[in-house]
């Protein structure tokens, strides 16, 4: 990804098509996660600059441009997760975590599998 990190409305465009795998500018629109009404031509406008600034790719299928992810998800987010536990929570990811889980609503079944990934990361750390 190198040293440049995505803003919040470019990290909502990376969601889309880490979810996606390819899509058209129309189609990212259609299912940004904040609802938030946009013009079309934003999108577009956002996505060549993330093309410019090497986080997206696109290929052209007759006159339409499909776009995908050029960077993984984990390359992307671990920093900006690190960064945001640094300056929030003072390097603390448990009382991250423990925010996390009072503001959002939960499910068991998501609860179940942040059980899972915490046995994980505790037989890994053995």
């Amino acid at each position: 990804m190198g040293k440049q990190k995505p803003s919040a409305l470019e990290l909502q465009v990376l969601g889309v098509l880490w979810g996606k795998k390819k899509a058209t500018a129309r189609e990212v629109l259609g299912a940004m996660p904040d609802s938030k009404p946009r013009a079309y031509t934003t999108v577009l406008s956002v996505l060549q600059g993330m093309e410019k600034k090497g986080f997206v790719e696109r290929a052209t299928s007759g006159v339409t441009h499909i776009w995908s992810a050029k960077v993984s998800r984990r390359e992307t987010t671990v920093p900006v997760l690190h960064e945001l536990i640094q300056n929030a929570f003072a390097g603390n990811p448990a009382m991250a975590m423990q925010q996390l889980l009072s503001s959002e609503k939960v499910s068991t079944a998501e609860l179940e599998e942040l059980r899972k990934i915490l046995d994980h990361a505790k037989r890994s750390a053995k």
